[in-house]
């Protein structure tokens, strides 16, 4: 499926050419985001289960079949590792983060949530396509930081979570990936967005049977990446952003378990700019 304006579309029909004993679809559609791709590519999705890859990135030859273990058991969202790569294909890092057995998905998010900072990142799970239809998941048209609004809530319903040390996505990193300067436009506009994505998820776990503890933990999660980002703005739009997180009292978010949680809450109470400086 693409929304691309090179050649891959006659790359791509060539190597079904090549290859007709694989089971391969294509379809072309307008470009309209990744979002939008997403879940158009879910809407035809067959198969039993569903697996994203973003644009320039790659999997391990073998990886599906490594998983093959996990597939048999139709475990609803199974979980494993990226590492990033150069143009040569050579490891530049193993992405690391908790392995476990097979749990429920409030289980598996309490161990994540705080351990690992590429939870949310959608190409490094395989989800039970019947569970993801069922569910009527889709992200969010036009925002930013798609995986980010959807990835936990996803988990959160999910039965049945894994997560193993098996290092099969390769997240491509190029000269530019590596130095290039964000539009401060698109700055703002992931900021807002991630606004929206908290809005969003704190509205949809009204409706789930889960814990009380699981809810404040997904609530505590979003708003400690909101904080951060008050970092990548500045001026009048920092100080709107700032507004934004007070005026939807986040700072209710920090449970003070212990003295450091205690004095980050009182802080965010008085001003995130505050706290961001003090960091």
């Amino acid at each position: 499926m693409t929304g691309s304006k090179d050649k891959v579309e006659e790359v791509i029909k060539e190597y079904i050419k090549e290859n007709p004993k694989l089971d391969i679809k294509y379809f072309k559609k307008e470009n309209g985001g990744l979002s939008d791709a997403r879940n158009y590519g879910v809407k035809k999705a067959k198969g039993k289960y569903l697996s994203f890859l973003d644009s320039d990135d790659y999997i391990e030859k073998n990886l599906y079949k490594d998983l093959e273990k996990y597939i048999d058991e139709e475990i609803d969202l199974i979980k494993f590792k990226m590492k990033k790569v150069d143009t040569e294909g050579k490891i530049i890092e193993n992405i690391d983060g908790p392995n476990f057995k097979k749990c429920t998905g409030e289980e598996a998010f309490e161990k994540l949530c705080t351990t690992d900072k590429y939870l949310e990142v959608a190409c490094i799970y395989l989800y039970k396509r019947d569970f993801f239809i069922k569910n009527k998941f889709e992200y969010l048209k036009g925002a930013y930081h798609e995986d980010f609004g959807l990835t936990p809530l996803i988990m959160l319903k999910a039965k049945s979570v894994v997560s193993l040390p098996i290092y099969g996505y390769c997240y491509l990193q190029t000269q530019n990936s590596i130095t290039r300067n964000e539009d401060y436009q698109k700055n703002i506009k992931k900021a807002e967005d991630m606004l929206k994505h908290y809005e969003n998820a704190n509205k949809k776990i009204q409706d789930y049977n889960i814990k009380n503890k699981s809810k404040e933990l997904l609530r505590r999660y979003y708003t400690n990446t909101l904080i951060l980002k008050t970092e990548e703005l500045k001026g009048k739009e920092q100080k709107e952003y700032i507004k934004n997180l007070r005026k939807r009292k986040l700072y209710k978010n920090i449970k003070p378990y212990n003295l450091k949680q205690l004095v980050k809450r009182i802080i965010l109470m008085i001003s995130i700019k505050l706290y961001l400086k003090m960091r």
